[in-house]
C-alpha cells in the first residue's frame, strides 16, 4: 500500500469541475434506474387491470437474465445516491494524490460496487425463483404467506441490532475512514476499493433488501420507503440509533403478524 496523502483538501466537500459531472453521471444513471422500476411496475399493473389475474411467467434462461438485470437496476436505483458521497470523495483523494488517470480510477471504483450488487441480484433472483417455486410468492412478486412474512421482519429486525450491521454501517457511514483504512493504489486497486466497500454496503442493508420479499419486489411505495431508510442511516448522524429503532418496529410488526398466524 502506497502512501496516502489526506490533508483536509483532500477531504474537503469543494467540488471541481469534473467532479460535478461525475455527479450528474451518477445521477442520470439513478433516474434512469427509477424510469425503469416506474414503467416495469405499471406494466404490471396495467396486466393486471386487462387481464384480471396475472400468472407465474416461466422461469427460462431468458427470463432469469430479465430478473437479473431488474434487480442489479433496482439495487442501483436504492443504493447508489447513498454511495455517491463514497464515490465523490474517492475522486477527491486520487486527484489530490496526483494520480494518473482519476477519471478511469473513478469509473473502477464505482464498477466495483456495481459487481458486488449484481452478485446480491443473482442471489435476489435465484431466491426469488425458490419462493415462487414454493407458492410464497404471488405473481406481483409479493409474499402470499403472513408466516414467512413475518419471519422475514423478525429477521431484518434482529439483524438492525446486530454488531455486523453495525460494523458495516460505521463503514458506510464514515467515507474519510474508509479511504484511509482501505486504500489501494492504482486502477486495479479502484476496483478492489470498490468491491470492498460494496460488500461493507451489502452487509449493511442485505436484510432491509430481504423486505422487499413481504411487502413486494416491484411496490414502488416500499422500494422508495427502503431508498429513504438507507439514506438516512448513512447520511444523517444517529443513523446506528435509526438502524435499531426501525430494526425494533419489524420485530413488533413481525411478532404481531405471527400472533395472527398463531391464532
Amino acid at each position: 500500500m502506497s502512501t496516502l496523502r489526506t490533508e483536509p483538501a483532500a477531504l474537503s466537500h469543494r467540488l471541481d469541475g469534473a467532479s460535478i459531472w461525475v455527479l450528474v453521471a451518477l445521477g442520470l444513471v439513478v433516474v434512469l434506474s427509477w424510469w425503469y422500476l416506474v414503467d416495469m411496475a405499471a406494466a404490471m399493473e396495467a396486466g393486471m387491470a386487462m387481464g384480471g389475474m396475472m400468472t407465474f411467467h416461466p422461469w427460462t434462461p431468458t427470463y432469469m437474465v430479465v430478473m437479473v438485470l431488474m434487480w442489479c437496476i433496482m439495487m442501483l436505483a436504492m443504493m447508489l445516491p447513498s454511495a455517491v458521497p463514497m464515490i465523490l470523495l474517492y475522486r477527491r483523494v486520487a486527484l489530490h494524490n496526483r494520480l494518473s488517470a482519476v477519471g478511469r480510477g473513478t469509473l473502477l471504483f464505482s464498477s466495483g460496487y456495481a459487481v458486488v450488487w449484481l452478485g446480491f441480484s443473482m442471489l435476489a433472483t435465484s431466491l426469488q425463483w425458490l419462493l415462487e417455486q414454493w407458492a410464497i410468492l404471488s405473481p406481483m412478486m409479493r409474499s402470499q404467506s403472513l408466516l414467512f412474512s413475518s419471519i422475514v421482519l423478525i429477521m431484518a429486525g434482529l439483524y438492525q441490532w446486530s454488531p455486523w450491521k453495525s460494523v458495516c454501517l460505521e463503514h458506510c457511514r464514515g467515507p474519510a475512514a474508509f479511504v484511509m483504512q482501505h486504500w489501494r493504489p492504482g486502477l486495479a486497486g479502484a476496483f478492489r476499493m470498490g468491491l470492498s466497500h460494496g460488500a461493507y454496503c451489502v452487509g449493511c442493508c442485505w436484510a432491509l433488501m430481504a423486505l422487499l420479499f413481504a411487502g413486494g419486489v416491484m411496490d414502488l411505495l416500499v422500494i422508495a420507503g427502503l431508498t429513504v431508510l438507507v439514506l438516512l442511516e448513512k447520511l444523517l448522524p444517529g443513523g446506528d440509533a435509526l438502524a435499531k429503532g426501525v430494526g425494533s418496529v419489524a420485530i413488533c410488526v413481525g411478532f404481531w403478524l405471527l400472533i395472527g398466524v398463531v391464532v
